[in-house]
This record gives C-alpha cells, structure tokens and sequence, in this order.
C-alpha cells in the first residue's frame, strides 16, 4: 500500500476555557484534542464521529493548521505540516481544502455566487485581472451539480443545500486532494443530505479526492467511509473498518452511539385498521 496522503500522529490541542475565566488573569486551559492520530490515503474515506463537543470540528481546524496542535503532528504527503514555510503552508491549504458547517456564516452574503467559488483563484492569482471566472464558475457549479445561473444570485436567495453545494464547488475550485467536509450536512432535510452524499462519493471515485466526513450521524458515516474514527472528549475510542466497527463494536461508547440510531418501525397493519374515528 502507498505512504498515506494525509496524517495525524498524536494530535493535542488545548484552548483557553473562557466559559470558566475567573475575572483577573487568564482563563484555564481546556484539553480539546488527547493523542489522535490517523492515516488517510488518496481515494480514501474517513468518517469522524462524535456527540456535540467531542472535538470533530477542533480536529478538522487543527489538520488545516488553523488551530496549530501543542503536540503531535500533521503530515501531507510524508512531510510535516509544522516544519512548513509560510509559502509552502499556503500551497498545503490548496491542497487540503475544509468544508464548513455552516454555509450562511461561511459565504459572504454581499457577493454573488460567481465571486465567491472562484475567489481562491483569484486570491492565488490564477484569474487574470480583467476575468470575471464566468467559465470557470459555471464548470464548478456544473460539478456539484448546480445550474450555471445560479452564479449572478446571492447565498440567501438559495436553499440550504444549494448554499452547502457552493461551499464544495468554492473547494473544489484549487483542485484539492483531500477534502474535510465538517458537519456539512447538517441542518438539512433527509433528501438533501443523501444529495450530499452522493455528490462526495462521486468526487472521491471520479478523482481520487480523499474524504475526511465529520458528522454526528452513524447512518451517513456508515454509507460513504471506509474507516472510522469515534471520538469522545477529544480522545480516540475506536477506529478501523468501517464495516467491522459498524457489525462488532468493541466499545461500550460506541455500543451507545449504535444503539441511538433511529430505525423504522413499520406497522403492517396502520392500513387495515384504517384512519381512527372522529370524536
């Protein structure tokens, strides 16, 4: 098998806790991430699961060096992150590219959708000055699966799941090797989510995009990631196939994590029985 394209090798990271900062001197230092570590390869999938606060979206900044980890390291293609020249930490977050929860608060509401998937080019200067991207915001958007069109209206003018597509056609737009979509289904209606879905495992397959997918929902994870990776209070519980964590789960945790997933419960007979009578 090939060197892993992306890796975490005992990732710690801590944050000032200022839900508990006393009123003089510095707030406590609150541990986020405790050891993590992992090893993604091109083509790869990766789901990262955990209840609200076990530290998915620190770990997904912290792979993008936005918030640098005190331990541990990050390596690209064998090299570490932290070892990086300002010049060659720029090329690595072209590389490695990060999808937001939240679309609204992640795209400008002041511009329109064409200016805000090729602005990466343009920031890197791969537009020339007098280029309005028309072209090359209409392929992004063809890509996820929007209609050109949609490039001259504005974030609030379109639904959550379109708003979410931008996003991906905005990261898709340097051409990365790796993508780490967190929570990006969030807040969305069933269909749109499996729309998503879809749309990731059709990157991944067509261009050897590796995925990492960060979300609180099993059935999602279960359906597109090859490994697993659970995390509870920033630490690592269990991690492997996909298929074996999701049939022989080893941990209670991920036991409990299991066993809150919501299935139907169909009721063969609701039609027999007919609607119930009127008062």
């Amino acid at each position: 098998m090939s060197a892993p394209l992306l890796q975490a090798r005992g990732l710690r990271l801590a944050l000032p806790d200022l839900a508990h900062k006393p009123m003089f001197g510095a707030a406590p230092m609150k541990r986020i991430l405790h050891d993590v570590g992992f090893a993604l390869h091109t083509g790869g999938t990766l789901g990262v699961i955990g209840e609200s606060g076990s530290g998915k979206s620190t770990l997904a900044r912290a792979l993008t060096w936005l918030l640098p980890p005190q331990a541990g390291d990050v390596l690209f293609e064998g090299r570490p992150v932290r070892a990086f020249t300002p010049a060659e930490l720029v090329a690595y977050r072209t590389r490695v590219q990060l999808v937001f929860q939240d679309p609204m608060s992640a795209l400008n509401p002041r511009r329109r959708v064409r200016a805000i998937v090729t602005q990466p080019l343009r920031a890197l200067g791969r537009l020339a000055g007098a280029d309005d991207g028309v072209q090359q915001s209409a392929a992004l958007l063809r890509r996820v699966g929007l209609a050109p069109n949609l490039a001259d209206r504005y974030p609030h003018e379109l639904s959550g799941g379109q708003r979410q597509r931008v996003g991906i056609a905005r990261a898709l737009a340097l051409q990365p090797a790796a993508l780490i979509a967190d929570e990006v289904t969030s807040g969305l209606d069933v269909s749109a989510q499996a729309r998503i879905v879809a749309l990731l495992d059709e990157l991944r397959r067509d261009t050897g995009l590796a995925l990492v997918f960060i979300s609180h929902d099993l059935s999602l994870v279960r359906s597109l990631c090859d490994e697993v990776l659970i995390l509870r209070h920033g630490e690592v519980v269990e991690q492997g196939e996909s298929a074996r964590i999701f049939a022989q789960p080893q941990q209670a945790y991920t036991r409990e994590l299991l066993d809150a997933i919501p299935l139907p419960e169909p009721d063969p007979g609701w039609l027999e029985r007919g609607l119930p009578a009127s008062a």
